[in-house]
């Protein structure tokens, strides 16, 4: 796999909604022409009905507003939210309805897990957070930790030309017939910053492997140290592979993860995974302020990642997802000190004397997680070389 770096962008780290949904609105509101938006969750929170009401007033004003939501992630906006938008004006189409919530057929499992919008081809927004407050658990007070960018640069072209092939995707699989979107805006955005940066998508034809890829490549480069902070992290043996090599050859490793957890069983199997990186000198921390749904990573002092994909089969075998790989040593500095605040703020370290003293029962727990989450692959039809 090659990368596709584009020089000379601006970048802008932005954490937690408070950061995000200020920034994206303003830029709802002072566009022209055209706006893009996908999401996997667009709930009917006040933090979806500030969104909402941005786009209606873009829409109002006659500029072209299409949103792209996941038909799994987005059922609350379907039954809620949608009718109300393209009443306004709003484009809306969902990506794959959801029909039947037992059916474990990789069909079904196939999401779009992206969190792109492109507004009028001159900025854009990358990264893994939803349109849903940060506070959506009232059991905890402290904000959901999750992050993204905003891009400004020559890194627009193949981020706008993404979300214009999707939606025509879409589009063809909702209407039967083409929809080229003729009129649309181009996006010749012209250098204006010093960052050097790449958009890694992963889709079930052409880019299957391209986010697993572009991590394994900066794994298997690392010289000094990677910290990597991942909600769902459960990622298949060559992944292990590359981070345990990196451990062998002294590169520092901190991994930060989810302590309080959304999907229990997926960080049961996770935990199962602890006793052979701790064993290889891998530092763990669980965050426990409050969900931890980052998908970012730092290695050495100048290679970056920013986006939607967690590393497990979810986001790796099944799913669309995108992140912006960044090489810069501001901006990768500026992420390690955000993440280094959180581990700080609400960091539990798991130490592998502690780990091995632990209740066998649990273990045993874990391990149990862990072979069901692998069997419900295999029922997909997938993780057999993973």
């Amino acid at each position: 796999m090659s990368i596709v770096w584009y020089p000379a962008n601006a970048l802008t780290l932005l954490e937690n909604g408070a950061e995000f949904f200020p920034a994206l609105t303003a830029a709802i509101d002072l566009a022209r022409a055209e706006i893009f938006l996908e999401t996997y969750i667009f709930a009917s929170d006040e933090t979806g009905q500030e969104i909402a009401d941005a786009l209606r007033r873009a829409a109002q004003r006659g500029v072209t507003v299409r949103v792209l939501v996941d038909g799994f992630g987005g059922r609350e906006f379907v039954a809620e939210m949608m009718q109300g938008l393209v009443d306004a004006g709003v484009n809306v189409l969902i990506y794959r309805r959801e029909v039947s919530t037992l059916s474990l057929r990789r069909r079904r499992l196939r999401r779009l897990h992206r969190k792109l919008a492109v507004i009028d081809g001159r900025i854009a927004f990358v990264g893994g957070i939803n349109i849903v407050s940060d506070f959506e658990d009232p059991r905890v007070p402290a904000p959901r930790q999750d992050y993204a960018v905003r891009i400004e640069g020559p890194l627009l072209a193949p981020i706008h030309g993404s979300v214009r092939r999707v939606w025509e995707l879409v589009a063809w699989a909702s209407f039967r017939r083409r929809l080229r979107l003729l009129g649309t805006s181009q996006a010749f955005p012209q250098p204006c910053g010093d960052v050097e940066a790449a958009l890694v998508i992963r889709d079930n034809i052409r880019h299957r492997h391209d986010i697993e890829n572009a991590y394994l490549l900066g794994i298997a480069g690392a010289r000094r140290d990677i910290l990597l902070a991942n909600a769902y992290f459960l990622p298949g043996r060559r992944f292990r592979q590359t981070l345990l090599d990196a451990a062998r050859r002294g590169v520092r490793i901190t991994l930060l993860i989810q302590g309080i957890a959304d999907h229990p069983l997926q960080q049961r199997a996770t935990r199962a995974l602890y006793g052979q990186l701790l064993d290889a000198g891998i530092r763990i921390v669980e965050y426990h302020r409050s969900y931890l749904h980052a998908k970012v990573a730092v290695i050495d002092d100048h290679w970056a990642t920013v986006g939607s994909s967690n590393i497990d089969p979810f986001s790796l075998l099944l799913a669309r997802e995108a992140n912006v790989v960044v090489r810069n040593a501001t901006f990768a500095s500026g992420l390690r000190t955000r993440l280094q605040q959180a581990i700080d703020i609400g960091g539990h370290e798991i130490h592998a004397n502690d780990w091995q003293r632990g209740s066998r029962l649990q273990r045993l727990i874990n391990w149990a997680a862990y072979g069901l989450v692998r069997l419900m692959i295999g029922i997909a039809g997938y993780g057999n070389r993973h």
